[in-house]
């Protein structure tokens, strides 16, 4: 394969590469290598197979919210090659390890791209990780708010501590979606106003749990990492707490760093994530997050739901479910924001590939390197398109995306050196899913699949 531009080594430069049985074998500058004859053509550029460490598939239990056939297919369209199944919504949830069996055995048939899985961390299963940890989960998540969702349980500040110490002693991580619930309002009726919804879920609540990850990762040692950040504000303390050392890694999403508050219409629940879409200067705040490092991971947060639990409440914020699909989406999204900042590509890619990777421990993944899978994507940098929710591979047509329109889309994905998606054909099926299940203690590299379709 030969590219005028790859993104290799953390830059762009012209490369040819050559792979043999889904693992790159070389790269070098030669266009006349070892027989690969594909070329990028030069308005697009190679990516490596980009990284999703916080997709909700939501299978099983409630597989019509989102599956891993429909998940795994709208992640290849949007170049991502790897995902990372978080704990909830699917029933039961990964909190036990014969959860994490019957979440697997529901994804191995059905993954289009590689998987690895978030185990849980709730009241219940604290003293208990080890286990989860044992059968191979990336790491645990906790919510210090309630979930939304009556199996996985918040942690309190205490439990949090003891999650903390616990994660530490395994050499896990701990993530955390850090909302402090002695700041959050109401969460019954709040009618159709973004501003009644904004404001019951203040930034002071992300302000807050925030320290609290930051003291306790800084007491125990452990590796902590900071979900969905939405609170700007909060950076210089995350900023600060790296400078001194603390294990701390932070994802932002999307649609904090493409979406305002002051432009979301009354009613429009699909807007509707936790913590809240703010407004325009918060956004601006979190943008240097993504230039000076701060900020190590973009990632979708697909949480996905059916139409009628985002839109059967007439629009109320309040009792809306709360979550944004968009996994498809997202690099063309975040870089069509880019631009209209003057920002180079360059400047968002490590966000989507190494960062993430790292974030969850998925050794080789993220990166085009000999003896890294295989896994590339081709995106067009300047191809304009609209977003049609109903044309999404996502199972359910509704997106806070709906109508935008974007400059940027993958054309091709390539899975271990196998086509996965490709622009041309949208529909045409791939002969059978290729993705492989991961666990912590194999890496993206094992368990090569057996696929069907090549170059």
């Amino acid at each position: 394969m030969h590219a005028a531009r790859a993104w290799v080594d953390g830059a762009f430069r012209p490369v040819a590469v050559s792979f043999q049985d889904g693992i790159v074998t070389h790269i070098g500058s030669s266009r006349d290598l070892d027989g690969q004859t594909h070329v990028v053509p030069d308005d697009a550029v190679l990516l490596p197979g980009l990284v999703d460490c916080h997709v909700h598939v939501n299978e099983p239990g409630r597989t019509e919210w989102e599956g891993f056939r429909s998940a795994t297919r709208a992640a290849a369209a949007g170049g991502v090659t790897t995902i990372v199944d978080m704990p909830l919504n699917s029933i039961p949830a990964t909190t036990r390890p014969e959860a994490l069996a019957v979440k697997r055995t529901a994804a191995k048939p059905s993954a289009f791209v590689d998987v690895g899985f978030w185990g849980g961390a709730v009241p219940e299963n604290l003293g208990t990780l080890g286990a989860l940890h044992d059968a191979g989960v990336y790491g645990f998540k906790c919510f210090l708010a309630p979930s939304g969702v009556e199996e996985f349980a918040p942690l309190d500040i205490i439990q949090l501590a003891a999650a903390m110490e616990e994660v530490a002693a395994i050499g896990s991580r701990l993530i955390v979606h850090a909302e402090d619930p002695a700041f959050l309002g109401d969460h019954g009726v709040l009618g159709q106003k973004y501003d009644s919804f904004l404001a019951s879920r203040p930034r002071a609540s992300e302000a807050s749990a925030i320290s609290s990850v930051i003291a306790e990762a800084r007491r125990t040692g452990a590796r902590a990492h900071i979900l969905h950040l939405s609170d700007a504000r909060s950076l210089p303390a995350l900023r600060a707490a790296k400078e001194d050392g603390v294990a701390l890694t932070v994802e932002t999403c999307p649609h904090y760093l493409s979406i305002t508050a002051e432009e979301i219409p009354d009613g429009a629940a699909e807007f509707k994530c936790c913590p809240p879409i703010r407004e325009a200067a918060n956004r601006d705040l979190l943008w240097e997050g993504i230039v000076d490092g701060t900020i190590d991971a973009i990632v979708s947060d697909h949480s996905p739901s059916t139409v009628d639990l985002k839109r059967s409440v007439e629009g109320d914020f309040g009792l809306a479910w709360g979550g944004i699909s968009g996994l498809q989406v997202g690099l063309s999204v975040v870089w069509t924001e880019a631009q209209r900042r003057g920002l180079a590509l360059d400047a968002v890619l490590p966000a989507y590939t190494t960062g993430p990777a790292r974030v969850a421990g998925l050794e080789g993944a993220g990166t085009i390197a000999v003896g890294a899978p295989a896994n590339f994507a081709v995106f067009g940098v300047n191809d304009p398109f609209v977003v049609d929710a109903t044309e999404l591979r996502h199972r359910n047509p509704i997106s806070a995306y709906d109508g935008r329109v974007l400059t940027g889309r993958v054309r091709r994905t390539w899975l271990r050196g196998y086509v996965v998606y490709d622009e041309s054909a949208p529909n045409a099926a791939v002969d059978a899913p290729l993705g492989v299940l991961l666990t912590a203690s194999t890496g993206v590299t094992a368990g090569v699949a057996s696929p069907r379709r090549k170059l």
